[in-house]
């Protein structure tokens, strides 16, 4: 393992062309993804938990049975939408990394939704009671819901961020694996495996590891300012 440590590092520092780039690419796929994510979920979660409407157990359920949708069936949706034939096939996205931000949004967003509604609705009963007595508008209920529960709603987030670096099958039918285009990092693992190379597979899997690491510490250290 030792020797694996040694080899993924001296990748990163002696500046691996192939390395780099499929760094560059898993960052850009995971934080835009991410962030579209929690711009479209948190919103729509935080009012799902809020508000009590004929309906919602139905509709929560359907939320939480995407919740796990099965990587490469996502995959496949996108693919028929944007493939040369599909109905959204002149946007001429497929292969490439706006493709894979679709695809992964199509996973996360039901996440943050679930989680972030399941945060809003422990604090719904008096929260509401309260902005009831006050006025406010359901605009402003959302926001000041949203700030209240901020601190929950970052481990939402870091729940997304974790389900889409982690993403193989989805990023692997849209994107197509194009080394210096559309490999992230998982994808470079299972193919390097593939191929017998365990030395390099292992050490970009480190190097993943140790990304996922650096993003939670950061987050966590958000989330106790918050508190």
């Amino acid at each position: 393992m030792f020797e694996y440590l040694k080899q993924a590092f001296t990748l990163f520092f002696t500046g691996d062309d192939y390395l780099w780039s499929t760094i560059v690419t898993t960052a850009q796929m995971t934080t835009v993804s991410t962030l579209v994510s929690a711009v479209i979920g948190l919103p729509i979660g935080t009012a799902l938990g809020k508000n009590s409407f004929r309906g919602k157990g139905v509709l929560m359920r359907f939320i939480n049975t995407l919740m796990g949708l099965p990587p490469v069936v996502a995959g496949l949706v996108v693919f028929l939408l944007f493939c040369r034939v599909g109905p959204l096939g002149s946007f001429h996205i497929i292969y490439s990394i706006k493709a894979m931000i679709v695809a992964q949004v199509l996973l996360i967003t039901p996440i943050v939704i679930g989680l972030s509604a399941n945060c809003a609705s422990a604090k719904a009963a008096s929260f509401n009671e309260t902005c009831h007595g006050l006025g406010l508008s359901k605009g402003k209920q959302i926001i000041l819901l949203l700030i209240d529960c901020r601190a929950q709603l970052v481990s939402v987030v870091l729940t997304g961020f974790g389900r889409a670096i982690a993403e193989v099958g989805a990023v692997s039918i849209v994107g197509g694996n194009i080394q210096n285009k559309t490999r992230v990092m998982t994808t470079a693992i299972q193919l390097e495996t593939g191929k017998g190379n365990f030395e390099f597979a292992v050490a970009i899997g480190i190097l993943l590891l140790t990304l996922s690491f650096v993003v939670n510490s950061l987050a966590y250290s958000l989330q106790e300012k918050m508190k």
